[in-house]
């Protein structure tokens, strides 16, 4: 019966009709005075809680929660993929950012991938298999930030437990984890050791039942004694590389052994007062959230009414703008040159904002060559502690599950990133070894008018990313709603061409007047994951308190203490 009753929520969502509220949406959020860990999964809250308690700060309690976060929901995450993160210790002047994205290997080349002749790569070689594995950053990225910025409190054993407790007793499969496989089937079947670990005698793991990685326990184990190199170098390092060729890829042991995370300083903005720091290219996240909400800050939103037809044009039609300038200018810095400055500037948003009719939607065609691919299956986790410690950290393996290349022994489900790449020669964004793949993912912090700590924020969902957590900080800024319910408002995602996306929740009234002006609409189903899976924390002065915020889009819970 259950199973019946999934089945006939998943088609609702799928006809555009209206669902009802996700089971104790509003029950997601958490508050204390001590610290607050928000995640994608409940069991990777508590972990972080567990290691504030013991005395740890934020640092050591997202860095625990990151790494069981790869074993809870290892579909989207893990040590085979990458990421970003945003960290600022209170008694730090200026926040670090540390890019961990995966890079190209040494024998990539703009060309590499076999294209149709609508220049899309056949076969599913950009998404599925060897050759969509970049080079994974994510061990490396979670323990420089450990050993940098850590309490030192806690040893790297201490933080790894968790997660090696995990993969080893095994973890429940929700009703996310289960349309996933499902939805994967296909992927997973086509790599004998992915199908090994995520079925059961060929079929999906029913809801509620364990799945275990072993293996996963066991090369955790490794990094926890021997730290990244235990990763980079040796045994794991050539099993990787031997599997990742042996299913047709380029990566190889001196890729690993080479590769470096990039510790960046953040790109810089401001909303109504508040500062936003988010991270800089190969992302354009940061970049992109701050030029969107430069466009919208030169509107009175509070005044034009949330969820009114006239801020839901204003918001599609930013959108437009600012995806046609990712696509033309936004790429790896270390390859290309990025106009950040003109990007982020107030006046340049004031020119965008002119172009902008309140009278009808744009139609002529943007600008710009954007990827043929960008990664939707992600994960995000936002940490804050008593002291004003903050951190911000969004990290992937790409599509759901990946490249489907799971190596054997090592329960490593590796990352398809290279399909993040404009796949052939010309884009600021082509496929060069060492490369990193243009991403949107805006791991960001807010700090208030007076420079302290205010909000660590952000979310998975692809392109969706930035539009997302913009419009989540514009609830709250705009329309002083409380954290949970700004995540669990309604959103709306404008791509750079096509149609215009809302959830059903949206008012009728509202769909129908952007219809008027010209918009073509995609109705999608209520808390439909879509719109990514924001999770978020922010420090309320009036209360004393750290409140959390966590999406129910996904198998999202804050927890406090």
């Amino acid at each position: 019966m259950k199973r019946l009753v999934a089945i006939a929520v998943l088609i609702l969502a799928a006809s555009g009709i209206t669902a009802q509220e996700p089971f104790n949406a509003a029950g997601r959020g958490a508050q204390g005075p001590n610290g607050v860990v928000a995640t994608a999964k409940p069991e990777a809250s508590q972990v972080g809680i567990d290691i504030l308690k013991k005395g740890g700060n934020a640092v050591d309690a997202a860095i625990a929660a990151a790494f069981a976060m790869g074993v809870l929901e290892p579909d989207t995450n893990g040590i085979g993929g990458g990421g970003f993160m945003i960290l600022r210790l209170a008694t730090m002047k200026e926040a670090v950012v540390i890019d961990f994205r995966e890079v190209a290997p040494t024998a990539s080349k703009p060309d590499m991938f076999k294209l149709d002749e609508r220049g899309r790569i056949l076969n599913h070689a950009g998404t599925d298999g060897g050759l969509s594995v970049g080079v994974p950053g994510d061990v490396a990225g979670l323990l420089h930030a450990l050993d940098a910025f850590g309490s030192k409190r806690l040893t790297r054993a201490q933080i790894l437990q968790p997660a090696i407790h995990m993969a080893t007793q095994g973890i429940s499969v929700t009703a996310n984890l289960d349309k996933n496989i499902k939805d994967s089937l296909e992927k997973i079947n086509a790599f004998p050791a992915c199908a090994e670990l995520f079925l059961q005698e060929g079929l999906p793991y029913e809801i509620g039942e364990k799945i275990k990685n072993p293996d996963l326990a066991r090369t955790l184990a490794i990094i926890a004694s021997k730290g990244a190199e235990g990763f980079y170098k040796g045994e794991i390092a050539v099993k990787i590389a031997a599997e990742v060729k042996k299913q047709g890829g380029i990566l190889t042991v001196q890729d690993l052994a080479s590769y470096a995370i990039k510790v960046r300083k953040p790109v810089r903005g401001t909303y109504r007062g508040y500062t936003i720091l988010s991270v800089p290219p190969a992302s354009s996240g940061g970049t992109h959230l701050i030029e969107l909400l430069n466009v919208m800050e030169t509107y009175d939103l509070k005044a034009l009414g949330r969820n009114s037809p006239a801020t839901a044009h204003r918001w599609s039609e930013a959108m437009k703008l600012v995806f046609a300038d990712r696509a033309k200018y936004m790429a790896d810095t270390d390859f290309a040159t990025v106009p950040l400055s003109g990007l982020v500037s107030k006046a340049y948003a004031r020119e965008l904002a002119a172009r902008i009719s309140p009278k009808e939607s744009m139609t002529a065609p943007l600008p710009g060559n954007p990827a043929q691919y960008e990664s939707g299956s992600t994960t995000h986790l936002s940490v804050m502690d008593k002291e004003g410690n903050m951190v911000s950290i969004t990290k992937s393996i790409g599509l759901l599950f990946g490249s489907g290349v799971l190596v054997p022994g090592t329960g490593i489900l590796l990352n398809d990133h290279m399909s993040d790449f404009v796949p052939k020669p010309g884009s600021v964004n082509s496929i060069e070894p060492g490369k990193r793949p243009l991403s949107s993912i805006s791991p960001s912090l807010l700090l208030d008018p007076k420079g302290k700590s205010f909000m660590t924020i952000g979310s998975p969902g692809a392109t969706r990313i930035f539009t997302t957590v913009a419009q989540v900080i514009s609830n709250i800024l705009d329309f002083g709603m409380p954290l949970q319910e700004a995540i669990a408002a309604p959103r709306l995602a404008q791509p750079h061409t096509g149609n215009l996306s809302l959830e059903t929740r949206l008012p009728a009234a509202t769909q129908k007047a952007l219809g008027t002006l010209g918009h073509k609409l995609t109705l999608r189903g209520d808390w439909d994951p879509y719109f990514g899976g924001v999770q978020a924390v922010l420090y309320d002065a009036k209360t004393q308190q750290l409140i959390g915020g966590a999406d129910p889009r996904r198998d999202g819970q804050a927890i406090a203490f």
